[in-house]
């Protein structure tokens, strides 16, 4: 017996070593230079071949998985390290810090990243609900957990339609139901569930989310929000954080914020009139918080990121 376990941990090992060099191969097929790139809708490519800097950037509920290379991400005081044997499960949307760890010319750093629609989610909870585990969980927003040989292959059956555009419109959905029934499934399934069943204060706060990221630039009312979720406001900080490991009033901080970077990036202006747009009045006060954030005050931080892009450009 035990030999006979031996033999079929051996060969499902060697499967998913398989799969791996598969993955590895086909999206560095698909994408030949650094960045991201979206051949699918809701898949996304990435590679880099150096280590990068910290990223700020906002997420969607998404399962990222690494098929070369490694990564940290963090989330409030939380940091999150995964590389090919692991996945992220992001549930809500959220502005997070991540950083390449492990990229080379010769082992460049690449990953998938699929995203979740929380009304698909909730359609394959209902036609699985019989075989679903009851265990229960916290309901932080992100974790990460190993990656079975069941949602490895059907990752690879998601890559491989890059080959076969008119046949992805037919099987995509039909895979991206089979992924999200394995993660319903996996170590992180209650998580998922609990993002998205009716109930407790986990979709409050998915509302939350949502209002803060619409109504970013205006000003900012706990006692508001609280009132129109029918949550007291020591409920709402509470069960906001849990969630996203930070208060609504960081989580719409670190919002502005990377909005005003982008905004003077993308769009040239000037930190004033980026701190005006994103709803800061004072412009001494968007300097310091810019600085608490990115570690630089705006001016430097834009020349030096421009400076980082004509070097690569170059």
């Amino acid at each position: 017996m035990d030999m006979g376990n031996d033999q079929q941990a051996q060969r499902e090992a060697q499967r998913m070593q398989a799969n791996r060099e598969e993955l590895v191969w086909r999206i560095a097929q698909a994408i030949r230079e650094d960045g991201t790139i979206q051949p699918l809708t809701g898949l996304h490519l990435s590679r880099t071949t150096v280590p990068r800097k910290r990223v700020h950037s906002v997420v969607e509920p998404s399962v990222a998985v690494i098929v070369q290379g490694s990564k940290e991400v963090l989330l409030g005081d939380n940091r999150y390290h995964y590389d090919s044997s692991r996945y992220l499960l992001t549930t809500v949307e959220m502005p997070r810090i991540s950083q390449v760890l492990e990229a080379s010319k010769e082992r460049p750093y690449l990953a998938l990243r699929l995203a979740l629609d929380p009304t698909l989610v909730s359609a394959v909870m209902v036609d699985a609900s019989r075989s679903l585990p009851r265990e229960h969980t916290d309901i932080r927003a992100i974790d990460v957990s190993p990656v079975d040989g069941h949602l490895l292959d059907a990752f690879v059956r998601l890559v491989r339609l890059l080959d076969a555009p008119d046949e992805a419109q037919v099987l995509m959905p039909l895979i991206t139901r089979e992924i999200i029934y394995r993660l319903l499934m996996g170590e992180q399934g209650a998580r998922l569930r609990h993002l998205v069943m009716e109930g407790g204060y986990t979709p409050h706060i998915a509302t939350a989310v949502k209002r803060l990221r619409q109504d970013f630039d205006q000003p900012f009312r706990i006692e508001t929000l609280a009132h129109e979720l029918g949550m007291s406001v020591s409920s709402l900080q509470h069960h906001f954080k849990a969630v996203t490991a930070m208060s609504p009033l960081q989580f719409q901080k670190r919002l502005r914020l990377q909005e005003a970077r982008r905004l003077m990036l993308s769009e040239d202006l000037d930190a004033a009139s980026a701190a005006y747009r994103v709803g800061y009045q004072d412009a001494s006060h968007f300097n310091r918080e810019y600085k608490s954030l990115f570690g630089v005050p705006p001016i430097r931080d834009v020349q030096r990121l421009r400076e980082a892009t004509r070097e690569s450009i170059g």
